[in-house]
């Protein structure tokens, strides 16, 4: 393997890593702007990975997974540091913040029950939500307030995580990269036809 096929693993992985370092921080005092400084460079990661993979054509099934997870995990210790650090804006909005987490939950029980592993969508409205809650959460630990834009973002998770559902549910089996629930619905109809055409994959219609 090429040295440039294992960047994009590489990026998502110090992504990953960069959790744990964003909560230690703000358990160790570090300022706010310091601690937004790496939120920014999570997400500047998460869109040149994929831009470089594309690039590079090594953009596979399992380091778009990878790539989910890792922003998975990212963001929930991000949403620790959060909570406990002088900001009040996640604390502000703790209904909504457990509303999504019972969602994201379902999805994930939902997904391992149907496919065996997470969905891996990366839909246009997932890289919205990605962008405003990076963009309130860097607000929220610069100036020690974003609350509204916490909301916001918070809101457009819970839309997000609703068509990410639905997602699961329409299709047949496991795709990645389905941009819209528009797209879900097409590669549904594709699926179904080409397990009709195969009789030894029809236990997938189940």
């Amino acid at each position: 393997m090429q040295i440039r096929q294992i960047i994009p693993w590489w990026m998502a992985a110090v992504r990953t890593a960069l959790g744990p370092v964003m909560l230690i921080g703000e358990r160790c005092n570090w300022s706010g702007c310091g601690l937004a400084a790496l939120v920014l460079s999570a997400l500047a990661s998460d869109i040149f990975d994929g831009v470089l993979a594309r690039r590079w054509k090594c953009d596979t099934a399992g380091l778009r997974l990878f790539d989910s997870m890792a922003d998975t995990v990212f963001y929930l210790f991000v949403a620790l540091a959060l909570w406990t650090g002088p900001s009040a804006a996640l604390r502000e909005n703790a209904p909504l913040l457990l509303a999504l987490l019972g969602l994201e939950a379902t999805r994930y029980v939902v997904d391992l029950a149907k496919f065996g592993k997470p969905a891996s969508y990366h839909s246009y409205l997932a890289k919205s939500w990605g962008l405003v809650m990076a963009v309130a959460v860097i607000a929220a630990f610069a100036t020690g307030g974003g609350a509204p834009l916490i909301r916001g973002s918070l809101l457009l998770g819970l839309v997000c995580n609703t068509e990410g559902l639905a997602m699961s549910f329409i299709l047949p089996r496991w795709t990645r990269d389905v941009k819209s629930i528009a797209a879900a619905l097409g590669l549904r109809h594709a699926q179904l036809h080409e397990t009709a055409r195969s009789p030894e994959a029809r236990p997938l219609l189940t």
